[in-house]
């Protein structure tokens, strides 16, 4: 009888195990840009440096962290009541149009925050054509009405609820869903009407889902650059970019990224916090699923507005807006140009989606295979992140890649990894391996482990085993992981404005400087580019997830 080729998972916890020296050494790339941040912290050998940052702080620094809070704020409200809301009615009752609603209330995923900034500042300014026909309709003039102004930090707030609030809403839906049917019997049984219930009942149940949404949207929000600079609204985010560029201070932008950093880091912690020991269980069966009640005439048209609102805000305006800005421009061209953003924008996607996937993969198998706590560790290194703003990994990378250049340089070492698409693809793996990991992850943990013992039985080393066993099993999860990355990639905005090389642009970067030019009607093709490629991927995950809930 052959011997197996592999050992047991009991018996691969070695610290030397090539997949947990491999996992440590991608750990540490992962480490390295939030340490480089949050040592500057802790700088004070350069006097100019110091007088820099306490000019920040004694003047734009207090604005900076009050409208960051003012704006997370507003989107905690919105998004929150809105998610929860529209995944309540989605999942627990039957109204005119929910099987539509069921998908289409993710569509705003596909809407970069910066290009719904863009779009609704054409409709809304004083030229564009809501308020051309507000003054033609009542003959007014300049001066005569107030209009809301949407360059403000109200305004970005109520923009990033309109297309971040599908985290809300896709984690509080399964937790809706995943309910026992006899806790809602048992709540109607004593009396409760649906209102009742679902205080009392179905958002307790809910409520660490819903959380966990809000904090997600929230590290977008913080981590958002594109957006709030187009409105002049002043945040942490802005201010870095304000330090390293108007002041040539990378110290100084590094000490108020580290800041960003401590706060989204605050941020997860009080997440974490909120749930404290309680615990949260659907008792029952999990396959029987709860009946719709159904909603008729005011009440049923009533959630279908309800659940319209935030699709036509978040994603159909800003598209027809776009589709409006494209017509109009006699100077959107698909030449030469528009192609090598469009190229640089793929290829940067399609190169960091693939590595994503290699490395996520590497990580998955191993903590599957060694079960060790340094890779358990390790793996948790990875996935912060995601939870990192793109500036904040842009000069966290920077700074050591800098100094390893002029080391490189004194040694007579001819190479430059400051603003080369290598450091370009690094900061985009600091930022969404998490997002690719989680994929795989989720996939790897639903092949039995009698699987890999059957495999071993029969002589199939690791390799082998992935090759033959696993890889068939994973594709899909595989195929969804790079999927997310590429659409996260194509879209990342704050990142590529730091890291990238000399007149490298991609479609995220010249939508941003058109439009900061006031040139929206040049930007739209981008623009909607962007919009496109991130649709497909949306839509398949949509339907996908709307199917498996029936």
């Amino acid at each position: 009888m052959r011997k197996p080729a592999s050992c047991p998972a009991r018996h691969c916890e070695g610290s030397s195990h090539p997949l947990l020296i491999a996992s440590l050494l991608v750990a540490f790339l992962v480490g390295v840009p939030i340490l480089g941040v949050l040592s500057n912290l802790l700088t004070g050998t350069d006097s100019g440096t110091d007088a820099t940052f306490a000019h920040l702080w004694a003047t734009v620094l207090p604005e900076y962290i009050l409208n960051s809070f003012y704006i997370a704020a507003i989107v905690a409200v919105l998004a929150g009541a809105g998610g929860v809301g529209c995944a309540w009615l989605v999942a627990v009752f039957d109204f005119p149009g929910k099987r539509v609603f069921e998908w289409a209330l993710v569509l705003p995923l596909a809407m970069p925050a910066y290009v719904v900034a863009y779009a609704y500042t054409d409709f809304l300014q004083f030229a564009g054509p809501v308020q051309t026909a507000l003054r033609e309709a009542f003959g007014w003039h300049a001066g005569d009405y107030w209009f809301p102004q949407i360059r403000s930090v109200g305004g970005a707030g109520i923009l990033f609820a309109m297309v971040l609030y599908p985290y809300v809403y896709l984690l509080a839906r399964n937790a809706f869903l995943e309910r026992s049917p006899r806790m809602w019997d048992a709540a109607r049984t004593l009396g409760m009407g649906p209102w009742r219930a679902f205080i009392h009942v179905s958002l307790p149940l809910a409520r660490p889902a819903a959380v966990a949404g809000i904090a997600l949207a929230l590290m977008e929000t913080l981590a958002d650059y594109g957006a709030v600079a187009y409105f002049g609204v002043p945040t942490l985010t802005t201010g870095i970019y304000k330090s390293w560029y108007a002041f040539s201070d990378r110290t100084a932008a590094a000490q108020i990224a580290a800041i960003l950093l401590i706060a989204v880091t605050v941020l997860m912690m009080l997440e974490q916090k909120s749930r404290g020991r309680a615990r949260y269980y659907a008792v029952g069966s999990r396959t029987k699923m709860q009946l719709p009640m159904p909603l008729r005439g005011v009440h049923g048209w009533s959630a279908t507005l309800f659940c319209a609102v935030p699709v036509l805000l978040g994603f159909l305006i800003p598209l027809a807006i776009l589709l409006r800005l494209m017509w109009r421009e006699d100077t959107v061209t698909f030449g030469t140009r528009y192609l090598g953003w469009l190229q640089n924008s793929v290829l940067l996607a399609g190169i960091t989606a693939l590595i994503a996937v290699i490395v996520c993969i590497l990580l998955a198998y191993a903590a599957r295979v060694t079960r060790s706590s340094v890779q358990a560790a390790c793996n948790r290194i990875v996935s912060m992140g995601y939870a990192v703003p793109g500036a904040v990994i842009a000069v966290g990378i920077l700074i050591p890649l800098s100094r390893f250049d002029a080391w490189g340089a004194e040694h007579g070492l001819n190479f430059i990894l400051t603003g080369s698409v290598t450091a370009l693809v690094y900061a985009y793996l600091v930022r969404f391996l998490a997002v690719s990991y989680q994929s795989v992850q989720a996939g790897l943990v639903k092949i039995t482990p009698s699987m890999d013992a059957s495999a071993r039985i029969l002589g199939h080393g690791l390799g082998a085993m992935l090759m033959r066993v696993h890889a068939p099993l994973l594709w899909r999860s595989v195929l969804t992981a790079g999927l997310l990355v590429f659409v996260d990639v194509v879209k990342e905005l704050p990142a590529t404005l730091t890291v990238r090389p000399f007149n490298f642009d991609t479609l995220a970067v010249i939508t941003h400087q058109l439009a900061s030019d006031e040139r929206l009607g040049e930007a739209a093709l981008p623009a909607f580019t962007i919009v496109m490629i991130a649709f497909v991927p949306v839509i398949v995950l949509a339907r996908a997830i709307a199917k498996g809930s029936r």
